[in-house]
């Protein structure tokens, strides 16, 4: 661990308040449903679409999940009241998996039905190691009768292309996302070559089966491949779409992206537990402090 890595964690229990909303204002919609509705017809007035995230996890209290589940459902509601290209993202462990599968499961079933009848789409963020297989397994169940369904792969992760290759006949939807969990190194990558490696081929192993992949990543040089693969393999423009966190500025490439007419979404979180995520996020990985900090003092590109 670096240096300015140890004084952050040794920083964060003192940090004011204030400051951490500073960083968090960067990157996160508001505290209301209200908030992530407006700031998404922005986003889309500039050709992006969006998904919302509902920050929190690791719920324990089921007349907690309920609340946050019927939250969702609302906010399924408004987005297609105001007609907005927006899906949502929900983590496992936000709407049950922490009490135990069956709650996760039916939550999940109960959010997807309701996309389904609003033509709308849920997908269910991948967290740590701890709750892969609960999510693989609780996604399959769901994808064997709603197609409106995806969810999260990690590229950090060693076992990662081996789940995908068994899912391939599905023509399933995921999100590749590195992975921000801090793993043991006997399960994940830890290299930036290795990690980067097996995110392409992860993409190639999508683009070459034509299953629909959402390409998360905010690396400038790991993009600059993905268009090689793209040209590559000729991937049609409907089988896959460019994914970045709200507030991270991509250097003129999101433009880039709208200009070959590719899809680019946002990834909008918002709610009250701003903070609290912020501190934990910060805590897990140490290497966001100085992620968000440099994008403080850069322009967004939207």
């Amino acid at each position: 661990m670096s240096l300015l890595n140890n004084i952050i964690i040794n920083t964060i229990p003192i940090l004011p308040k204030q400051m951490v909303k500073i960083i968090a204002d960067k990157y996160v919609a508001g505290q209301s449903i209200n908030d992530a509705i407006n700031k998404t017809e922005y986003i889309n007035s500039q050709n992006y679409e969006v998904t919302i995230d509902l920050l929190g996890e690791h719920v324990k209290e089921l007349s907690e999940v309920n609340n946050i589940t019927n939250i969702y459902l609302e906010l399924l509601e408004k987005i297609y009241k105001k007609n907005l290209k927006s899906n949502i993202s929900v983590k496992p462990t936000h709407i049950g998996l922490d009490i135990n599968r069956d709650t996760f499961r039916d939550n999940a079933f109960k959010l997807v039905k309701k996309a389904n009848r609003l033509n709308n789409f849920i997908r269910f963020d991948m967290e740590n190691s701890f709750t892969t297989d609960a999510t693989i397994k609780t996604f399959k169940e769901i994808q064997n009768n709603y197609k409106n369904v995806g969810t999260v792969f990690q590229a950090y992760l060693k076992r990662t292309f081996s789940d995908l290759e068994n899912l391939m006949d599905r023509k399933i939807n995921f999100r590749l996302c590195k992975g921000i969990y801090n793993e043991n190194s006997e399960i994940a990558y830890k290299t930036y070559d290795e990690i980067n490696t097996n995110y392409l081929k992860i993409a190639e192993l999508a683009f070459k089966n034509k299953s629909y992949i959402g390409l998360a990543t905010h690396d400038l040089k790991l993009t600059k491949k993905l268009y090689e693969l793209i040209d590559k393999h000729n991937v049609s423009k409907e089988n896959f779409e460019f994914q970045i966190l709200y507030g991270v500025p991509m250097k003129g490439w999101l433009k880039r992206h709208l200009g070959n007419n590719f899809k680019v979404r946002v990834y909008l979180p918002y709610g009250p537990q701003w903070y609290e995520y912020s501190i934990r996020r910060l805590k897990e990985n140490p290497n966001i402090a100085k992620y968000v900090a440099k994008s403080i003092f850069s322009k967004r590109d939207y």
